[in-house]
């Protein structure tokens, strides 16, 4: 079976709730400029992909749906389930599965950050920008960490929104705490190994309108 049918088989099968907290998510698009100088805090437990089960394809799918279906509340087979939609072409579905994972969490879950970074990250990659900016402001104002994902992320996400001061003062965050990293774009490379190649690119557009006029702090 096509992880079409299989994803639909899980909408059909499984009760969706009504999230609440994702609808929130969803209203939430704006983003603060840096509130911080320095972005230190390593978040190896945010920044990871959400595998509850290991495998690929359709067959990752049967067994994502089978212990869903015995199991409502199987949040992180849900978010894994919800990341295969969305990079399958089905990103509806995608934000439905999404939701419900993210309607069981609380921010003291320890899935509740990886799943709100992933869920931005697919928004992200389908062009949602302003949807994946809401995602990862959620985990900017979940609780006070100063993560060193989010300057260069940030920074991505509000260029492409032509948000382009806004961005400048986020890279320059970025700039302040590691400079010997993010001064030129020359590591761009080993610093972001997930990216896209043109999301690195767009990276270097905003390191260079930093050089060009780096704003000061406070």
């Amino acid at each position: 079976m096509q992880l079409r049918k299989l994803v639909f088989a899980a909408l059909a099968g499984v009760v969706l709730a009504a999230a609440g907290r994702s609808a929130a998510a969803q209203d939430t698009t704006m983003a603060p400029l840096p509130a911080s100088e320095f972005y230190f805090d390593e978040e190896p437990r945010t920044t990871r992909p959400v595998v509850a089960i290991d495998g690929s394809g359709d067959p990752l799918a049967q067994k994502l749906l089978r212990e869903i279906q015995r199991n409502p509340r199987a949040r992180a087979e849900t978010a894994q389930l919800a990341h295969m939609a969305m990079a399958g072409g089905r990103p509806q579905v995608g934000r439905e599965l999404y939701g419900r994972a993210i309607a069981q969490l609380d921010i003291n879950n320890a899935l509740y950050r990886p799943v709100l970074w992933n869920y931005g990250w697919d928004l992200y990659r389908l062009g949602e920008y302003e949807a994946a900016l809401a995602q990862w402001n959620l985990l900017l104002e979940s609780r006070r960490v100063d993560a060193e994902w989010m300057p260069p992320t940030f920074a991505l996400a509000l260029w492409k929104l032509d948000r382009k001061a806004e961005a400048v003062q986020w890279y320059a965050a970025a700039v302040r705490t590691r400079p010997d990293r993010w001064r030129v774009r020359d590591q761009f490379s080993g610093l972001l190994p997930d990216w896209r190649d043109e999301d690195r690119a767009i990276l270097a557009e905003v390191q260079q309108a930093w050089q060009a006029d780096p704003p000061g702090w406070g």
